[in-house]
């Protein structure tokens, strides 16, 4: 920091001495100190119009330019979460969603879809009707799922670019609280009292919903910026009766 802080010093002072010597210059050759000053003052009142352009606009451009960079490097963050346990997760999280054949039906992305469609499938993830029935040998499994993948949930929230996008971040969150509940019921998973389900029901619900709406915002992004990322997501997307990526 010392080190750019004395170039940036240094090359003021070479900029300003440069400056100087050229009115000198001007002067010696024309001794006519009056033009001088008169060109002076026009371009220090052009100084200030030029940091305002420079402060309110290219900078605007620039921030823009730099979250838009973030937001590629997040959504790859993203890709590799439903990679590496998302996709999974959703599918394992069907064994405990009553009807949740309704909720597939509206999550079934088709080649046509717009922006529109995939932010409508997202908000019907949200809020669709989670009724959560206890399947205990699912349950276990998923204990067992998220007990592998707990190094890596740590990883992902270990990234400090996650902040910056906060729906995301939330999701990270209910997967991991989901899998702390599991993960200290230990051996007890199939003998806990009604209750104790009915409160794994909702961690269960908070979840899923939020993976499930998540999905459907990266698979817009996908069909946006890397269509043929996105042939092999619609392809494997767990919302379809028999997801497989192999073409017919």
């Amino acid at each position: 920091m010392i080190k750019k802080l004395d170039w940036r010093i240094w090359l003021a002072f070479i900029l300003v001495a440069a400056s100087a010597g050229s009115y000198i210059v001007h002067y010696l050759i024309f001794r006519d100190a009056h033009h001088i000053f008169i060109y002076m003052i026009g371009d220090i009142a052009f100084l200030f119009i030029s940091v305002l352009v420079v402060t309110l606009f290219i900078e605007r451009v620039l921030a823009q330019r730099e979250k838009r960079a973030l937001i590629n490097k997040l959504n790859m963050v993203i890709g590799i979460f439903f990679s590496e346990i998302g996709l999974k997760l959703m599918q394992q999280f069907n064994a405990f969603v009553s009807k949740s054949g309704d909720l597939r039906y509206r999550l079934e992305i088709k080649p046509g879809w717009t922006g529109k469609d995939f932010l409508a499938a997202a908000e019907a993830a949200r809020r669709f009707p989670y009724e959560i029935r206890v399947d205990l040998p699912a349950l276990v499994e998923l204990q067992t799922y998220l007990s592998e993948k707990r190094d890596f949930l740590v990883r992902l929230l270990e990234n400090p670019n996650l902040l910056e996008h906060e729906r995301f971040t939330n999701l990270l969150w209910a997967v991991f609280h989901l899998a702390e509940e599991l993960s200290f019921r230990g051996d007890r998973i199939e003998h806990l009292p009604d209750a104790d389900y009915a409160h794994l029901g909702g961690d269960l619900k908070r979840a899923y919903s939020q993976i499930a709406g998540e999905w459907m915002l990266y698979t817009w992004h996908l069909k946006r910026s890397y269509p043929f990322l996105f042939s092999l997501a619609a392809r494997v997307n767990p919302f379809l009766p028999n997801p497989t990526a192999i073409i017919d």
